[in-house]
């Protein structure tokens, strides 16, 4: 796995699947419905921002800094205690059917819980649990991991229900056509609720960080912090906000259109581009260093 041009993330399997991509002889997959997390919390300079690295060893965005999230279980469908914004309000920005948007907020919640110990949800929606440490509520979490246990009946147990209104919508970016793992991914954010602290819960993630918004992008600008584009495309939305509750106040002005990598072929360079983020263009190169970008 290579990168180049700051921290952005190249494969180095890139270019033959775009040429096959090209000639016809890769057909892509469809891609999984996917939610992920910006948890934020106020720090002394401005909003920190949650993020995990991926383990190296991962087939998907292995070394990678990322946010809590994952695919949409079909569980995240059943019913399940709901308080705050509906289902319909949020199908509507969305724009999906109410089925799809309790999935995806479901997801965003669950995958929260799952990677960093933080649950989005409380007994109405006047209150948020303010305490998810103890044996208990791990075991609760690593049944949920494990699959043996779905949101709604982790909510039922305990007397909660999923706070929805927790969360604003801030993106939407697909997965390239030509890659093996495809997501269909939705960007939330929300703010860490009182009380509550993550920890690195993930066996995904090999390192956490609370950080600015600024520094992370800084790092990745000098090389040092590895990102895909949408991590580093959502992240740099949030530079400039000065606290936790003004960035998610920008959140109703987000253009959720979603982001789909195109790729074509100008004799035997490979150019892929992403619309509207001309940063994170790519120039391949048959010769010399075939799958090295410049």
């Amino acid at each position: 796995m290579s990168s180049s041009q700051s921290g952005q993330l190249f494969p180095a399997e890139w270019p033959e699947r775009i040429r096959a991509l090209q000639a016809g002889e890769l057909v892509p997959v469809e891609p999984r419905r996917a939610a992920t997390v910006l948890l934020l919390r106020d720090g002394g300079g401005g909003p920190l921002v949650h993020m995990l690295r991926r383990r190296t060893t991962m087939a998907f965005a292995g070394g990678a800094y990322a946010y809590p999230g994952g695919a949409v279980d079909p569980r995240d469908e059943g019913e399940l205690e709901w308080a705050g914004a509906g289902r319909q309000e949020w199908a509507e920005r969305l724009g999906t059917d109410a089925a799809s948007a309790q999935a995806l907020v479901c997801a965003a919640v669950r995958e929260t819980f799952e990677e960093s110990g933080v649950l989005l949800a409380g007994p109405d929606e006047h209150a948020v649990v303010d305490d998810t440490t103890g044996d208990d509520w791990e075991a609760d979490r690593a049944a949920l991991a494990a699959h043996e246990l779905s949101l709604a009946d982790l909510l039922a147990r305990r007397g909660l229900a999923l706070r929805g209104d927790l969360l604003r919508a801030w993106a939407r970016w697909v997965t390239p056509e030509f890659e093996t793992r495809r997501y269909d991914t939705w960007f939330f954010a929300a703010a860490l609720p009182r009380g509550q602290r993550t920890r690195n819960a993930s066996t995904e993630a090999d390192r956490t960080v609370w950080v600015r918004p600024e520094d992370a992008t800084a790092g990745y600008d000098r090389g040092e912090l590895t990102m895909l584009p949408p991590t580093i495309s959502t992240l740099r939305r949030l530079v400039g906000h000065r606290t936790a509750a003004d960035a998610l106040a920008a959140a109703r002005t987000q253009d959720l259109t979603p982001v789909l990598a195109e790729a074509r072929l100008e004799g035997e360079e490979i150019v892929l581009v992403w619309p509207g983020h001309e940063e994170f263009t790519k120039r391949v190169a048959r010769t010399p260093g075939e799958g090295e970008p410049r």
